[in-house]
């Protein structure tokens, strides 16, 4: 096999990290309940989105927060309660009455109650059921907002373990190649052209390769652990990763012309839901100058008698209903300080509005330099590469046909694998910048 067969092969595996199942294609492969044993990008997310433990303590803040609004909501409906009272006077009590003294009561008393209430109006159950859907909003976006970070960090991880693992099989080629020259290095040492520095230096090239992919090895550990961190999976079980080779490079690149849509980022949709609930806030304080009214009805069963075994034989049963307003007069501006401190409160959240715009704004120019400046970059390294490439086949011929010293290619064979190393760290910029600048134009998709 020759060089150029290798490159080939490298063109292939690297372009193949532009095409990796971005978290923003249209159609994703839905992760399964069980390990991954090889996995996509998409599998990976997934499984994070399933199974992270943040996610999953955000989906349950989303049902405690539902069963928080169904209690405030509750108030809603009609109240019914039961009380019960057994008593028994040791000394029964005593009144003057037209200046006789007349003992009140019989020894023996048991009341059993039954009250119902319903609210008409209150301040604090109509706030509840007026700000009700905001607050589910709300929770939902933190959730929307953690899975997109969940996203983020898990793409990052995966890339990372692809590039490392990328690494790892270029110093394969690599080795292929040093191991080939040390061959014809030993060869022309024997048959006396060349002295015994040749193969000697290509031995020190060939164990360096082999260290550093030993090194590239146990950074690839470290890293799918690191992807494992990120998605919730679990440490000691195997995982391998795949991606498609198929899709064409410009796969990579986005459109760099889109406009900012501030709508669009869910730290935006958050504020806009926290004016909402602070404007509701306004509200409730103003409706402290209005009254609580609420309907009540009790029924009582009273039974009385002086001996106790004879207590339950009659009853003396009341009832009646009514209507209760409570209106406070006077609380010491109390209210009025109440309102002027939400109004203060509702513009403060206007000006957190005008504040993350600004910083929209500055983080997507800030992440659409990197990527513009990370794409110049790989098209420079791309050429790099190519020429790279060519000296060192061009300086391995010549070294064979006694033209160059092994030097020489020495020389060419660090500068190509610098070019590779290059190329690699410059692909994985492409995608990394252009994950920033989706979540910076808030389009990144789980």
């Amino acid at each position: 096999m020759d060089l150029q067969y290798y490159m080939r092969q490298y063109n292939g595996l690297f372009f193949a990290l532009l095409l990796v199942p971005t978290p923003f294609s249209a159609s994703a492969q839905s992760a399964s309940d069980s390990l991954l044993q090889v996995a996509s990008l998409q599998n990976c997310i997934q499984y994070a989105i399933k199974h992270q433990p943040a996610i999953q303590q955000a989906l349950l803040d989303e049902e405690i927060t539902e069963r928080q609004i169904s209690t405030k909501l509750a108030d809603w409906y009609p109240q019914l309660n039961f009380n019960y009272n057994l008593q028994h006077n040791f000394q029964v009590p005593t009144t003057v009455f037209a200046g006789n003294t007349v003992k009140i009561g019989v020894n023996n008393t048991s009341t059993a109650q039954f009250a119902f209430t319903q609210t008409i109006f209150n301040k604090d159950v109509l706030l509840a059921s007026r700000s009700a859907k905001d607050v589910r909003t709300r929770v939902k976006q933190l959730t929307s907002e953690n899975k997109i970070d969940i996203t983020i960090n898990v793409t990052k991880a995966f890339y990372n373990v692809l590039v490392t693992q990328q690494q790892i099989n270029l110093l394969n080629e690599d080795i292929l190649r040093l191991e080939r020259s040390l061959k014809d290095a030993y060869s022309q040492y024997q048959a006396g052209i060349v002295d015994k520095i040749d193969y000697k230096r290509a031995t020190i090239t060939l164990n360096n390769a082999k260290a550093q992919k030993r090194q590239n090895e146990e950074l690839l550990k470290s890293r799918y652990a690191n992807l494992r961190l990120q998605m919730g999976y679990p440490p000691a079980a195997e995982l391998y990763v795949l991606y498609d080779s198929i899709k064409m490079e410009k796969d990579a690149f986005i459109d760099t012309a889109q406009p900012i849509n501030y709508e669009n980022r869910i730290e935006y949709q958050l504020l806009q839901t926290q004016k909402r609930l602070q404007q509701s806030n306004l509200s409730y304080n103003k409706w402290n100058f209005l009254p609580t009214l609420s309907a009540f009805g009790t029924y009582n069963l009273n039974f009385l008698n002086n001996e106790f075994a004879k207590l339950f034989n009659q009853n003396y049963p009341n009832s009646f209903a009514g209507l209760s307003l409570s209106f406070p007069i006077f609380q010491g501006t109390k209210r009025v300080q109440q309102v002027r401190e939400a109004e203060l409160e509702l513009k403060r959240v206007e000006y957190d509005i005008i504040s993350l715009k600004n910083a929209i704004s500055a983080d997507y120019t800030n992440a659409i330099s990197s990527y513009k400046s990370a794409v110049n970059y790989y098209y420079i390294l791309k050429d790099n590469l190519e020429i790279a490439k060519e000296v060192y086949n061009t300086i391995q011929l010549q070294y064979k046909s006694g033209v160059k010293t092994y030097l020489d290619v020495i020389i060419a064979e660090t500068d190509l694998r610098t070019a590779q190393v290059n190329y690699t760290n410059a692909l994985y910029e492409v995608v990394s910048s252009k994950l920033d600048v989706q979540k910076a134009l808030g389009s990144v998709q789980y």
